[in-house]
């Protein structure tokens, strides 16, 4: 793992990538709901990616100075705009670099519906997208937009969550193309035993089928 800071605008965004050896794929996580890249979720979720042969990038997506404001107003988590136009800049930046990797994108919570506007915007750099426990219907309009095949992974016990994952694939087109997978028994956080296997045993299989390595 190497540790980064990822150019994102006016910002520098601390980072850890992983590369691994003639691997050309890497999934992006934006993280959600006052998380960063220190977010154990998401880390065994991009540790099974990593033993299933993809690079990783976990940055943040706030500066230390924006997460401090954050905890105190819960205002930036929920600022779509920012957090897309921040991972924008980040696949932008990985997609510069000499060896041009294929980019999949994993968001959670309030990051998948920066995932799904980062991908409606770069319909030619974002391949693929899987939302764990997510917000895509934070998206808006730009769910209409999205290209990239779409994963949709809800707990089984989260139904609030259910619901509007069920109306935000309904706003996608093509949506052949996205599917929508409860998880039985799952919560929202996914602390169920093997719940978080589970959505890391589905994000390899969905990155595997559609994101070109």
């Amino acid at each position: 793992m190497t540790a980064l800071t990822v150019p994102a605008g006016d910002v520098r965004l601390a980072g850890d990538l992983v590369e691994v050896p003639a691997e050309r794929a890497v999934v992006v996580f934006a993280h959600g709901s006052g998380s960063g890249r220190h977010s154990p979720r998401n880390r065994r979720v991009a540790e099974h990616l990593n033993e299933q042969g993809f690079g990783t990038l976990l940055f943040d997506l706030l500066t230390p100075e924006e997460e401090e404001a954050d905890a105190r107003t819960a205002r930036l988590r929920f600022d779509i705009g920012l957090l897309a136009g921040r991972l924008e800049e980040a696949i932008r930046w990985l997609r510069s670099t000499a060896d041009a990797p294929a980019v999949g994108v994993f968001g959670a919570s309030t990051g998948a519906a920066a995932a799904l506007v980062a991908a409606a915007r770069l319909p030619g750099d974002v391949a693929a997208v899987v939302s764990r426990g997510g917000r895509p219907d934070l998206a808006g309009p730009a769910l209409a937009e999205v290209r990239a095949p779409t994963l949709l992974i809800v707990g089984g016990r989260d139904v609030p969550v259910i619901g509007l994952n069920g109306r935000a694939l309904a706003a996608m087109r093509d949506t052949d193309r996205h599917r929508l997978v409860v998880v039985p028994g799952a919560g929202h956080l996914f602390e169920e035993p093997g719940a978080l296997d589970e959505v890391g045993r589905l994000s390899a299989a969905w990155f595997a089928e559609h994101v070109q390595r």
